[in-house]
């Protein structure tokens, strides 16, 4: 959101913000920025893809 003028203030990206905030704040106290970049973002989806495979693997089990 931040390529978007403004795109903070929107009632969009507030909504957005107190959905996405308190989780990326999870990787944002790890040490993952180097050299100016921020990795946190980045960790936060794989993480993601990771718990998402799990109960996808948990639900397949359960129905079979």
């Amino acid at each position: 959101m931040s390529w978007f003028p403004g795109a903070y203030q929107s009632k969009l990206g507030q909504l957005l913000g107190k959905i996405c905030e308190p989780f990326l704040d999870l990787f944002r106290r790890l040490p993952l920025q180097f050299g100016g970049i921020d990795f946190s973002v980045m960790a936060a989806i794989i993480a993601l893809n990771i718990a998402m495979e799990v109960l996808q693997k948990i639900l397949i089990s359960l129905i079979y």
